[in-house]
């Protein structure tokens, strides 16, 4: 991923340096379990930990010669280790190396997510908190439909990413496997028990059957996650991004003192951060599809997933969490608008509370369709006229005959609406 949309934290999991060190952890600590097996000389594990570094360039030159990733990392260990490197590897085929730390790598990035998430989560708790009973409207297909409350919206963007928390937590158990099986996954060549050490070692799980790859089933479980985690990103975003709008302006990014919204328009403030949002959501879901086409392999394995993970193993990772930080950052900082919040709550002077009105009739002992229909007659004389729907209902001798005049001045608040706020907020932060 480009410097410009990533963090060092991610960059340095994916870095060719942390690769080779997996790749090494691996390799010793199978080279541990051997040494216990007897399989062979004891010693061999803490000579290779002592002598080996790593040379990224060293590696690279060799591959360039013989076209092979493990092979060029294991001549460039056995030229620091000498004679004893030849014990390394036993039994072993690439993709135990491979897939094994590509796991690794996997998990490490994965616990960085569940904190940029953890982050969002105490964000949006403190500002769900603080907004819980302003007032704006509620819109469905864009249009008005009845009032809410802020601090409801917000915390329905901290239920979601409740669940996303839960959603990675499930994916990076999925993805936490290792397998040490040889060729083809029988075994033939090493004993389990390295396997089983591996995996201790490491903190992963053993793979039950691994053919001679970890099934990418697994990995495209953790990718959908990144991607619906992605969508939430999004969700977000254009959220903020519409209710920016100079029509709306219920709220906006943070503008700092000397920044600058247009090359020919000083007077513009556009939402520029959540803008990059949703164009950063749609490079991680870019990455869910390759993942779920990875899972079909010829046979026991091919390589046809690997070119895929070596780019949408860092480029979702590292995109994926660049964009948490900044959506954190967003919602902490974003300025709001209460007091245009109850302008455009009030916009269609009235027009929001057409269901009580509704409902009201139908307790009077009117067919729902009828009241339906008397109530909308009012809402499009209103709308033609540019009237308050209370001034025109008041004024309906028959409506009157059916709602008292005291009982309409009730329906027409916002109290009702917010009546259940606290309800939807204890089972939300329980």
């Amino acid at each position: 991923m480009i410097e410009r949309y990533s963090r060092k934290e991610l960059t340095n999991i994916w870095s060719e340096e942390n690769k080779y060190k997996i790749w090494l952890e691996v390799e010793i600590a199978a080279a541990e379990a051997m040494e216990r097996l007897g399989q062979i000389p004891k010693g061999i594990s803490s000579v290779v930990k002592k002598k080996t570094k790593i040379n990224v360039k060293r590696i690279h030159q060799i591959e360039s010669k013989v076209k092979h990733d493990v092979i060029a990392f294991l001549t460039s260990v056995t030229e620091k280790v000498g004679i004893s490197a030849r014990y390394l590897h036993q039994g072993m085929t690439s993709s135990d190396v491979l897939d094994t730390s590509l796991n690794i790598q996997l998990v490490q990035s994965g616990k960085i997510l569940l904190k940029d998430i953890e982050l969002i989560l105490k964000i949006l708790k403190k500002q769900a908190k603080k907004y819980k009973y302003t007032p704006c409207i509620g819109r469905s297909h864009g249009i008005h439909a009845e009032p809410i409350t802020f601090g409801l919206k917000l915390a329905s963007f901290y239920e979601e990413f409740k669940r996303n928390r839960r959603r990675l937590v499930d994916a990076i158990d999925e993805i936490s496997t290792c397998a040490i099986s040889g060729a083809v996954g029988t075994f033939a060549n090493i004993n389990p028990n390295v396997e089983k050490h591996v995996a201790k070692k490491l903190g992963l799980k053993v793979e039950p059957i691994s053919t001679q790859v970890i099934p990418r089933d697994r990995h495209a479980f953790y990718f959908s996650v990144l991607g619906i985690i992605a969508g939430s990103v999004e969700k977000i975003a254009i959220e903020i991004r519409h209710l920016q709008r100079t029509e709306v302006y219920e709220l906006q990014e943070f503008f700092s003192k000397n920044q600058k919204g247009s090359s020919a328009m000083p007077h513009k403030k556009n939402p520029v951060l959540s803008e990059n949002l949703t164009g950063l959501a749609r490079m991680v879901r870019s990455a869910v599809i390759p993942a779920l086409e990875n899972i079909a392999l010829w046979h026991e394995r091919d390589i046809s997933h690997s070119s895929v993970e070596r780019n949408i193993g860092p480029d979702a990772n590292i995109t994926l969490d660049f964009a948490l930080v900044r959506l954190a950052n967003i919602l902490d900082k974003m300025i709001v608008y209460p007091k245009k919040m109850l302008e455009n709550l009030n916009l269609t002077k009235g027009l929001i509370f057409s269901q009580e009105v509704m409902l009201e009739l139908t307790k009077s002992g009117l067919s729902r369709e009828q009241s339906y229909k008397i109530v909308q007659l009012s809402t499009k004389k209103c709308f033609t006229e540019n009237l308050n729907l209370f001034n025109v209902i008041s004024k309906n001798k028959f409506i009157l005959t059916k709602i008292s005049l005291k009982k309409l001045k009730s329906i027409f608040n916002y109290t009702s609406h917010f009546k259940h706020v606290n309800l939807i907020f204890r089972r939300v932060f329980r």
